[in-house]
């Protein structure tokens, strides 16, 4: 029984409110919280379940699950460091002008779907982000995050529920 955990990064491994210090940095997504990735690797731990980004910070990772920048590589280190690792990137179905407006939420669902359709060993799946998916299907598998602080011990618990096939989000 295999299981996929369909990670988003900004509003789920950082915060808005994660260090007054580096309000700009996390902003920008330049920097994820270490207490964040402490509590993702409890979640993944505990279920066996398969990392697949699903962040737009997956163009900074290769073909090879490789990091091709600073933030990725500062990421993959951190996520190391807590026997985490990524298994996966959904794929990319996002256009010229969703690029440009931002607006991934609109394509995140079905990248995920396909992705889950290109997998068909995987039996329990969870979504962790902030944002809302637009997909109905999706809803019953995420735990939509607060932006504003990241990632809780809360979205830990119902995700792991879904994983293990007790709930629906």
């Amino acid at each position: 029984m295999a299981k996929a955990l369909f990670l988003d990064i900004d509003g789920v491994l950082n915060s808005n409110f994660w260090n007054d210090s580096h309000q700009k940095e996390i902003s920008d997504g330049t920097l994820v919280d270490e207490e964040k990735i402490k509590i993702l690797a409890s979640l993944v731990k505990r279920t066996n379940a398969k990392i697949i980004l699903h962040s737009g910070w997956r163009f900074w990772i290769d073909y090879e699950l490789r990091p091709l920048g600073t933030e990725a590589e500062r990421l993959v280190e951190m996520l190391a460091k807590e026997d985490l690792f990524i298994d996966g990137v959904t794929p990319d179905l996002t256009t010229e002008e969703i690029r440009e407006t931002k607006k991934f939420s609109l394509v995140k669902a079905d990248e995920i779907l396909l992705w889950l359709k290109q997998h068909s060993d995987i039996t329990e799946w969870v979504v962790l982000d902030d944002l809302d998916l637009h997909s109905v299907k999706i809803d019953q598998h995420q735990v939509k995050t607060d932006p504003t602080i990241g990632l809780t011990l809360e979205d830990i618990e119902k995700a792991e529920k879904i994983l293990e096939g007790l709930i629906s989000g």
